[in-house]
């Protein structure tokens, strides 16, 4: 009687396993043929340089984000990593709006939408050093005083 219940156990955790897959694998066939659905997609390559003296700027990071039509940003992000010579690149970005942030140390964040609307784009981003920053404790050459 034990077997039984076993094997019954066994059989029902079976088909339930095969339900599963069977579902996951639908899914990944739709999800895949939603993408192809998409239009076409974009090469991208970025070079990212100083700007004081136009030599590159070596592990910057450029993440890509998505853009919903009204200039939201959308669910999701891509990250890349410059190589020694800043540059960095990927396929399959679909046409459309995209915002490009990079950040690297000791630079300022640079942040910016592009239209995607070519087969292959070159993005060149110059990063600026940071500013100064405004203290209320320095002189600042006002000659107003305190009354």
């Amino acid at each position: 009687m034990r077997e039984v219940r076993v094997r019954l156990y066994m059989k029902r955790n079976f088909s339930m396993v095969m339900v599963v897959a069977i579902v996951f694998g639908f899914g990944m066939v739709g999800l895949a043929w939603t993408q192809d659905d998409e239009g076409p997609t974009s090469r991208l390559r970025f070079v990212v340089v100083r700007d004081s003296d136009g030599k590159p700027v070596r592990d910057a990071a450029v993440v890509l984000h998505p853009v919903k039509r009204k200039g939201k940003q959308a669910q999701g992000e891509m990250d890349l990593k410059t190589d020694a010579e800043g540059r960095t690149s990927v396929d399959g970005i679909p046409y459309g709006p995209l915002r490009v942030q990079v950040l690297a140390p000791r630079f300022q964040s640079f942040g910016e939408d592009y239209e995607i609307n070519k087969a292959e784009m070159e993005i060149t981003v110059k990063l600026k050093r940071p500013g100064g920053q405004y203290s209320v404790y320095e002189n600042h050459g006002d000659d107003k005083k305190p009354q």
